[in-house]
Parts: C-alpha cells; sequence; structure tokens
C-alpha cells in the first residue's frame, strides 16, 4: 500500500512539472509549484518499508511547510511587488515548451532505466529516478527559457525538487543531516532571490532579466 501510494504522488509531481511548463501566468505558476512541493513533502511518508521513523517525519514536515506553504507565500508577496502577471515573451512558446517537457519525461524514464544501483541500494519507488531526472531537467528548462526573474527562481526550486527526490529514491542510505542540509539552502537561495527580485522590481519596474543585460553603465 505505502508503495503504491508513493507512486501516485510521484506521477501527480509529473504531471504538475508537466502543466508548469505549459503556463504563461505567473501566480498560477507558483500555486502550481506549491501543490508539487506539497506532494513531495507528503512522499518521506509513504517510503519507508519499516514504518515512519523520526528523520523522515522531520523531512516531511520541514519540506511540507516550506515548499508548499513559505516559499509560495513569499514568491507571491514577491509578485505583489514587482506588479508582473505573466511570462510574456519566453524563449520557447508554452505549447512547444510542454511538447519538449513530454519528451523530457520520455528521456527521463529511458535514462532512469540505464542507473545500474548495487543490490544492497533499495528504490523506495521505480518511478523514483524518472521523475527526479525529469524534474532536474525541466527545472534547467525553465531558468534557460523564461525571461521573468520570478519564472526563473520556480525554475530553481523544480530542479531543487529533483534532488530532493533524488534523495528520497535513496532514502535508506540518505542521513537526515543530508536532506535537512538541502532544504536549509534551499531557504536561503529562495529569500535571496525573491529579496533580489523585488528590489529589481522597485528600481526598474520590471523584472525581465532580458532588458536588464542591456543595461550600460
Amino acid at each position: 500500500m505505502p508503495s503504491s501510494i508513493s507512486e501516485f504522488i510521484l506521477v501527480v509531481v509529473m504531471l504538475t512539472n508537466l502543466a508548469l511548463l505549459g503556463m504563461s501566468r505567473i501566480r498560477t505558476s507558483i500555486r502550481t509549484v506549491a501543490i508539487q512541493g506539497m506532494m513531495l513533502g507528503l512522499l518521506p511518508l509513504f517510503i519507508s518499508g519499516h514504518g515512519l521513523t523520526l528523520p523522515l517525519l522531520v523531512i516531511a514536515v520541514g519540506s511540507f511547510a516550506l515548499k508548499g506553504i513559505v516559499f509560495p507565500w513569499w514568491l507571491m508577496r514577491t509578485l505583489q511587488a514587482a506588479n508582473a502577471q505573466r511570462e510574456v515573451s519566453p524563449v520557447v512558446g508554452p505549447s512547444a515548451s510542454t511538447a519538449l517537457g513530454a519528451l523530457l519525461i520520455v528521456f527521463s524514464f529511458w535514462l532512469g532505466s540505464r542507473f545500474e544501483l548495487p543490490p544492497t541500494v533499495p528504490l523506495v519507488s521505480r518511478l523514483a529516478l524518472p521523475v527526479a531526472v525529469a524534474l532536474l531537467l525541466s527545472g534547467l528548462f525553465v531558468i534557460v527559457t523564461r525571461r521573468q526573474a520570478l519564472m526563473q527562481v520556480l525554475g530553481y526550486l523544480v530542479l531543487e525538487n529533483g534532488v530532493f527526490v533524488f534523495g528520497l529514491a535513496l532514502a535508506h542510505q540518505e542521513p537526515l543531516l543530508v536532506e535537512m542540509g538541502i532544504l536549509l539552502d534551499v531557504f536561503v537561495a529562495v529569500f535571496v532571490m525573491g529579496i533580489a527580485v523585488f528590489h529589481i522590481a522597485r528600481e526598474f519596474d520590471h523584472i525581465d532579466v532580458e532588458k536588464l543585460s542591456e543595461l550600460r553603465d
């Protein structure tokens, strides 16, 4: 039963990832990443075949709170200050991004099948590695193809979610300290990015990084 629940969660995470690539409204994108973060926060509760342990409970609570509540709340506040509603002219359009996202998922499953882990290292789910790879690639794709700074922050969060899933895929070998260290790094990074975006919007009345690259002394 826990295995089927964890696989259902990973499928939902994959769908939110694909949906994000086709979105242009920043507010909806933040909510989508929040749903993805909440689902990943629930994942540690169902990955252990030996019952729920304290380290996994701490990871679950911390991940759910930060990824599903704190980060989206902070990004929503930054969005209001920046007064930006949508990604107007991405490098790759929403339809093409969705199509490429589907190809990335197919590639991720192929690449995940190529991983050969030692028999002593059990996987929590057969979907864990493909989903982790898909999140990593999708996060990089959003960072590269989106021009709004907030969308790039969301890409960073999706990329980190991939690292998080990859760590949970080897949860029996992964110490609590490493996972919480990752969450702390992301916590600091997102808040620094949010503050930077706020000041950029206040000084230049936009958060389009393409325009910022045209600045001259």
